[in-house]
C-alpha cells in the first residue's frame, strides 16, 4: 500500500498499525528475542544535515532487524551540484533495498522518490519529521495510554516537527495546540486544521502533553538573533508547566538549547520524557522499516 514514508500525511492506512507493530518490535527487544525480519536486506542513509539520533536509531536498529547499512555524507553525495537527485536515486536503487534520506530541502526527498525504485524513508527535511512524530506518538502511548483526545501544546516555530505533529493529530484525533509569535505559525496544508495561539499560557492551559524545539533550526543560522528576539516569551519554564494540566509530560525532539526555549529545570524535571521519546526513535523507524522493507511482521 505504501512505497514511501516521506510525510505522515501521506501514509496510507493510518498510523496506528506502525504503532501496533512499534509496540510489539519494542516488547521483543525489552525481552530479549528480535527476529531478523530484515536479514539479506541493506538500507543507505544519506545526511547532509548532522545527525545523533536518526543516524544511531536507524543503523541500530536495523542491526536488530539483521540487515546491512551503508552510510553517505551530503559531501559524498552532493545533490545536483556532484551529481543529479534523479541519476543519485536511480543508481543507488540498484544497490540497496532501502534509503533514509536527512536533508536540506524536502523537495530533494520528493525527486528522490520519484525516481527510485525502492522505498524512501524522510529521516528530516525542511518540510516534515515523520519519524519524529512516530516516534512521539508511541511515547505518548505508553504515558497517556492513548492518542485520541489528547491535548498537546506545542510551543515554538511552526517548522517541520510541527507540522508532522498536526499530521499526526488528524491520523489519530490528537488535538494539537500552536503557540508562536505573529510570523512563526506553520504552512497552511489540506492535511490538517491548526489551532493558533500567539499566547504561550493560552495554547499550554490545561494541556496533556507539552512540546518544544529550538527556535533556530540547521539552515536559519542568520536568522539567530532576530529569532532569539521573537521566542523570548515562548520558553516553556516552570511557570508555563504550572498551567498545563497536572499529570502533563514535557516533550522535546532534542537537541536542546537549555536556557533557550526550555529550562534546565523543565528538561530535568519528573514530568521529562524526552529520553524515552529519543529511545522511541528506534522502536518507532524499525516498524516502518519492517512495513516497508518487508510487508509487516
Amino acid at each position: 500500500m505504501n512505497s514511501h514514508f516521506l510525510s505522515i500525511g501521506d501514509w496510507k492506512g493510518g498510523v496506528q498499525p506502525l504503532l501496533d507493530q512499534a509496540v510489539l518490535l519494542k516488547r521483543q527487544f525489552i525481552e530479549g528475542r528480535m527476529t531478523p525480519l530484515l536479514a539479506g536486506k541493506t538500507l543507505g542513509l544519506i545526511f547532509e544535515k548532522p545527525s545523533t539520533r536518526t543516524r544511531v536509531s536507524f543503523e541500530v536498529g536495523m542491526f536488530h532487524l539483521g540487515g546491512n547499512i551503508v552510510t553517505l555524507k551530503g559531501d559524498e553525495i552532493g545533490f545536483n551540484k556532484r551529481e543529479s537527485v534523479a541519476d543519485i536515486a536511480r543508481v543507488l536503487s540498484r544497490y540497496v533495498d532501502g534509503v533514509i534520506i536527512r536533508s536540506y530541502f524536502h523537495h530533494d526527498i520528493v525527486e528522490f522518490a520519484q525516481y527510485a525504485t525502492v522505498p524512501i524513508i524522510n529521516g528530516l527535511s525542511d518540510g516534515h519529521h515523520p519519524c519524529q512524530a512516530l516516534a512521539d506518538a508511541l511515547t505518548i502511548l505508553e504515558h497517556k495510554k492513548r492518542l485520541d483526545g489528547v491535548v498537546l501544546a506545542y510551543i515554538g516555530d511552526g517548522n517541520n516537527v510541527c507540522v508532522s505533529l498536526l499530521e499526526l493529530a488528524a491520523a489519530t484525533g490528537m488535538v494539537v495546540r500552536v503557540g508562536c509569535p505573529p510570523g512563526y505559525e506553520p504552512p497552511l496544508s489540506p492535511h490538517y486544521t491548526a489551532q493558533i495561539f500567539h499566547d504561550p499560557r493560552a495554547a499550554v492551559e490545561g494541556a496533556d502533553v507539552v512540546y518544544t524545539d529550538v527556535w533556530t533550526s540547521m539552515g536559519q543560522e542568520e536568522e539567530a538573533q532576530r529569532r532569539l528576539t521573537a521566542f523570548a516569551a515562548f520558553q516553556v519554564n516552570e511557570a508555563l508547566m504550572a498551567v498545563a494540566a497536572p499529570d502533563a509530560i514535557f516533550m522535546h525532539c532534542l537537541p536542546a538549547h537549555r536556557g533557550e526555549e526550555v529550562t534546565h529545570g523543565v528538561l530535568e524535571s519528573p514530568q521529562s520524557v524526552v529520553f524515552d521519546q529519543a529511545e522511541n526513535r528506534m522502536h518507532a523507524q524499525k516498524a516502518v522499516l519492517v512495513n516497508l522493507l518487508h510487508g509487516g511482521i
